[in-house]
């Protein structure tokens, strides 16, 4: 039998004189061999069984070279096998290390970690930080409802009546076109000094508090001034807060009016553009100002909305939906005839970023058409919030509806749907300058326990989206001290830097009556909040004892965590919270899906499982066994976590009494030993409090030298734990150099340098001048190589990193190094642990020419190239045959590690199929690999440039000449919509389009948020080592893959390529842009959550007779032909924005 064959210098074959007989596609294929994976047109790889490798009978007298044989490569993988290890075993050291923990043994003292013990002390200690915010923050309230009892209302209080710490007074006065400039203000603002302080990470005065108002509302005001007057007293609280806890980071006051008041005393922090922060749509204030909602918002379409009306009406829902938590779930729908979702969301959903993204998008593309049916969009909104079969929060139930104006009042909709429970509340919104009669509005809002609101113009848009959280704090105000429940937020961004904080929130009620006699007061004053910095709560959680791998986290009812080592947004936008799911924080699988159920519903529990990780560098993946035990934090709605590999139940822990020794291993850490003993990184931990750190090892080692000679190990101000770790560590690894690197030669073996790293945080690099190509991180449990040596048995291969866009790596000039790690794991008393992880560092050349070697008929570097006689054949190898024969080392992520092509040394450390996609996709194929994908939802990427809008809004009105000649038409909404949208356009242009994330949050912003698709391949569940056929015609290629045993290494030795007509389409790894999952399919499959457990939405007793008030627009041609005019001549009034407020707000 002929096996098909290179002959040297001769074509590949015709296919049709192949004398293999091939398995045809629909034939069985023999055993061991493997049935190539289905799916799309790609190359078809066929196995070939190891008989039908059979010698080459060449034609006579004729010298050719064949494929190898099978077990001429298997021989080579053992030879490769052999090399690695004896190199690890002399150079490496994790026997003679062994060896020192145990003479060492009188140093440490083995420790275990407890789960469940441990798991309990953290969650009572979060909870004892907590319990002491909830009572300052009941301290606070109880206060504000007295002072404001009794403070008397002043119809003729004036600004200067009124002394305060105006907190964007100072950025206002550095504006020469500021409204307050403008128009002089008054208001005695006090100017203040600040100190810096590292708690607030920010400059502050303790002596005050500082009070914010937003922009569009009048500081003038009679609402405002007396809001100002009240509060004041609440700066003694504050103060003495602090005096009891002085722990205690912001204490906020959110008023219901706008005003927010806030110790301690700090200057706002101005925006580029407008600034639009207004407490009442903070998330923190949202939580507690209500229950939990389910909203249907219904927006009228029909043709009578045009130009700016539906501009304004898009903008509203968008501002309606950002009054919205993870707590409430909404839909969206337009109407005309007939009712339909703007969205693909048939059915409510939760309020999330994402899912109010697709409804924001959705709202834009709103058409105005048709007539109005009021009818259809309400038994739409009815049938929505009557739908039993999906989550939902199941308290406040609301119609928001948006309209031009109508006369039916659909009375017979609410007769069936929801008289006479009224069980839903309907809040109608009447937009845009118009002539109807808004009765039939105000009396659908009266009479179903809502609200009418008015919305004539862009600067009403804010202020009354938001007023609706009044009417739902009515039954809360009501249920009293039932209602006086402090909840804590989910993880968001501190408008005052801060940093990612949570915040505990407790309304504040209105006490007074009205007179004697009369009902009590039903409004809600605003919300208290004290910020806890996630940093604080980090502070109680275990860290270097569980490890590099082990990790405390905490989740809240909606699955969000509060506290993971992955909880790592690349920017923030202060207006939305930080809402990364425990399932998209970790790779996603049943037994997670598990744990988080049985957190989120508040339970205990423990389990093992074997589940992915993705390593630190985000380039591969590992399958572990991990540890997890979890409990409930008592008094908050969070779960508590633990997660632990087996590896890590128990760790050292140094008993360094001996103060004699202490000095000693102490010089080892001196630059001036470095030439004799190796080069040493410590990690950047707080070992002392009064330890500068660094971003520079070199600077943060020398001040630590310095420290260390003014304090002792032992000292009160200093982590014993870390120091006594480090100090011992440094001496151990030290006797390592002693006992086998100083001896041997490295260049023999063709090592750049030896390394040992420990979980107590020492890195040694031998020789010294080898740290100056040291990358790797100097904390042990931050670099990658560290993490996984840990998770992997045997030896961990690491290519340099680099990216397919970035020049190849230079090997003129610079010495490329390959890592190779392995973790030292001890067994003491028949306890077994993981202290420490030692490898070399490959000289990437030398080991190129080395793996030609081995991979060849050579026995030996010196030993004579074998020469294939003019009679004779012979098999191919890497060396002799490379450029018929490729030859490379891929390690478990994809990436080439080694190759005997000299051009592709630049290329090591590439994913394999930028270097030759056909060949990887053969191997992913047939199951040598396979691949997970995820999203990063923490991603930051650079802003998309602003697209050509074109010279006038979508949707406007655009008049025919026989319009200007009608004098009815210029009386009509259409004429008035027309010119609104003129003169809007000119002075508010900036608000339809400014960016909230630059418009309201940090200055220095230059990146959003955005979702990432991330792709890892990992080995398959291929272990044995057979060959295969790539089935491409005349470009067909024979390759072999094999494992390297107790590596991360694939063996793969090919044809190389002689055409390109089957090129095989590209598997990617690269991290590409993406929106996500498709939001539409995920909302028919919810993840499992839990609302809160408090539910105000009723009370008999509540008075609805305030339900809004206003005014029809009656059609007068003087008063349009006047605006007009103003218009023509280009005088239009600045609108003066003004605090719309209850009657019932004076106090």
């Amino acid at each position: 039998m002929a096996v098909r064959a290179r002959t040297c210098g001769a074509s590949r074959p015709d296919p049709a004189q192949k004398a293999l007989p091939w398995p045809s596609r629909g034939s069985r294929l023999g055993p061991g061999a493997r049935r190539p994976a289905t799916g799309p047109p790609r190359p078809l790889a066929l196995l070939l069984p190891p008989l039908l490798l059979l010698p080459l009978l060449a034609a006579p007298g004729a010298s050719a070279y064949s494929f190898p044989q099978q077990h001429t490569m298997q021989h080579w993988a053992r030879r490769l096998e052999q090399e690695i290890d004896g190199v690890m075993r002399i150079f490496g050291g994790v026997q003679q290390l062994r060896e020192i923990y145990k003479d060492n043994r009188n140093l440490f003292e083995v420790q275990e970690n407890e789960p469940q013990k441990l798991v309990e002390k953290v969650a009572g200690d979060i909870e004892s930080l907590l319990d002491r915010k909830v009572q300052a923050l009941k301290r606070l309230a109880d206060a504000a409802e007295n002072f404001q009892k009794a403070h008397r209302w002043q119809d003729n209080i004036k600004e200067e009546d009124i002394v305060y710490y105006d907190a964007k007074a100072d950025a206002e006065l550095d504006d020469p076109e500021s409204e307050d400039v403008e128009r002089g203000s008054k208001a005695s603002t006090l100017r203040l000094d600040f100190v810096e302080d590292s708690n607030f990470k920010n400059k502050v005065n303790y002596s005050y508090t500082a009070v914010q108002i937003p922009t569009d509302i009048y500081k003038g005001s009679t609402v405002i001034l007396n809001e100002l007057n009240w509060t004041e007293a609440l700066e003694n609280v504050f103060m003495e807060n602090r005096r009891q806890d002085p722990t205690l980071l912001w204490q906020v006051f959110g008023s219901a009016t706008g005003v927010t008041r806030y110790y301690p005393a700090t200057p706002w922090r101005a925006p580029k553009k407008i600034d639009l922060y207004d407490v009442r749509r903070r998330p923190w204030y949202i939580q507690g100002a209500s229950s939990p909602k389910d909203m249907v918002i219904i927006v009228d379409v029909s043709g009578s909305v045009s130009g700016l009306t539906l501009k304004l009406m898009k903008t509203s829902v968008c501002e309606m939906l950002d009054t919205l938590s993870d707590d409430d779930y909404v839909n969206v729908a337009s109407f005309n005839e007939k009712a339909q979702p703007v969205s693909c969301f048939t059915h409510l959903v939760q309020a999330n970023v994402r899912n109010k993204k697709v409804f924001k998008e959705a709202v834009q593309g709103m058409v105005a058409k048709g007539t109005t049916g009021y009818k259809a969009g309400f038994e739409y909104a009815f049938d929505q919030l009557q739908n039993s079969n999906i989550t939902r929060a199941n308290c406040n139930k609301m119609i928001m509806m948006f309209t031009d104006g109508g006369e039916d009042r659909v009375q017979d909709v609410f007769e069936k749907y929801n008289w006479p429970n009224r069980t839903v509340r309907v809040f109608t919104f009447s937009v845009g300058q118009h002539n109807y009669d808004v009765t039939p509005l105000q009396w659908m809002a009266c009479t179903n326990k809502g609200y009418y609101f008015e919305i004539p113009s862009i600067g009403a848009i804010r202020i009354n989206t938001q007023e609706y959280l009044d009417v739902l704090g009515r039954p809360m105000v009501l249920a009293g001290k039932e209602a006086k429940q402090v909840q804590w937020t989910n993880v968001y961004e501190d408008a005052l830097g801060l940093g990612m904080v949570v915040t505990g929130t407790l309304p504040v009620f209105n006490l007074t009556q009205d007179g004697p006699g009369e009902k009590k007061n039903q409004l809600i004053l605003g919300v208290m909040g004290i910020d806890v910095a996630l940093n604080d709560i980090k502070r109680l959680t275990p860290n270097y004892t569980l490890g590099a791998n082990g990790y405390v986290f905490a989740i809240d009812l909606n699955g969000y965590v509060l506290l993971h080592p992955n909880l790592k947004p690349q920017t923030t936008n202060f207006r939305e919270p930080v809402t990364l799911d425990f399932l998209d924080a970790e790779l996603e699988d049943e037994n997670k899906e598990e744990i988080r159920r049985s957190m989120i519903d508040g339970n205990k529990g423990h389990k093992q499982i074997r589940t992915l990780v993705k390593s630190l560098d985000e380039r591969y993946i590992d399958e572990v066994t991990r540890n997890y035990t979890w409990v409930p934090i008592r008094s908050t709605n969070y779960s508590l976590g633990l997660v632990l590999p087996p590896y890590s139940t128990f760790y050292l822990q140094a008993n360094l009494s001996d103060q004699i020794l202490q000095v000693k291993y102490f010089e080892f850490l001196l630059p001036s030993s470095f030439e004799s003993e190796g080069h040493v990184f410590i990690a950047p931990r707080e070992y002392c409090k009064d330890l500068n750190a660094s971003d520079n090892n070199t600077e943060f080692l020398k001040n630590f030298i310095e420290l260390m000679e003014k304090v002792t190990p032992d000292s009160k101000q200093c982590n014993n734990f870390l120091l006594h770790n480090l100090i011992l560590d440094t001496g151990i690894t030290q006797q390592l150099v002693e006992r086998v690197w100083r001896d041997q030669d490295l260049n023999t073996y063709s090592l750049l340098a030896v390394f040992a790293a420990t979980d107590g945080g020492i890195t040694r690099v031998f020789p010294n001048k080898a740290a100056e190509d040291w990358t790797e991180n100097p904390e042990p449990f931050n670099a990658s190589f560290y993490r996984r040596s840990l998770d992997n048995h045997g030896y961990v291969f690491k290519p340099p990193q680099q990216d397919a866009l970035l020049r190849p790596l230079e090997l003129e000039n610079d010495t490329v190094g390959i890592l190779v790690s392995t973790a030292v794991e001890l067994s003491l008393g028949g306890r077994t642990l993981r202290p420490a992880v030692v490898g070399v560092k490959l000289d990437l050349e030398a080991w190129a020419e080395k793996f030609k070697v081995l991979a060849s008929n050579r026995t030996h570097q010196d030993q004579p190239q074998k020469q294939c006689g003019p009679n004779s054949h012979c098999e191919m190898d890497c060396e002799v045959n490379n450029e018929d024969l490729l030859c490379v080392l891929i390690d478990d992520g994809g990436f080439l590690v080694l190759s005997n092509q000299n051009h592709q040394w630049d290329q090591v450390g590439r994913f394999f199929s930028e270097v030759d996609a056909n060949l990887m996709l053969a191997l992913y194929n047939n199951s040598f690999y396979t691949r997970k994908e995820s999203y990063d939802y923490q991603a930051a990427c650079a802003p998309l440039p602003p697209g050509n809008l074109g010279a006038a809004p979508r949707g406007i009105f655009v008049p025919t000449i026989a319009d200007f000649l009608n004098l009815a038409w210029w009386t009509s909404a259409a004429a008035w919509s027309l010119f609104q949208q003129l003169l809007y356009g000119l002075i508010y242009h900036s608000w339809f389009q400014a960016d909230p994330a630059e418009a309201e949050g940090n200055p220095e912003v230059r990146e959003s948020s955005c979702v990432m698709k991330q792709t890892q391949y990992y080995f398959g569940s291929v272990n044995a080592s057979y060959n295969a056929i790539i089935d491409c015609g005349n470009c067909s290629r024979l390759f072999h893959a094999q494992r390297l045993i107790n590596t991360n290494l694939l063996f793969v030795v090919a044809e190389k390529p002689l055409c390109s007509q089957c090129e095989a389409g590209r598997l990617l790894q690269k991290e590409t842009h993406s929106d996500g999952p498709e939001q539409c399919e995920l909302v028919q499959r919810p993840r499992y959550r839990r609302g809160p457990h408090i539910c105000f939405d009723y009370n008999a007793t509540e008075d609805t007779s305030d339900c809004g008030r206003g005014a029809s627009f009656p059609p007068s041609l003087g008063v349009l032909v006047s605006l007009q005019l103003l218009l023509l001549l280009g005088l239009p009034p600045r609108p003066q924005p003004q605090v719309h407020a209850h009657p019932s707000r004076r106090l």
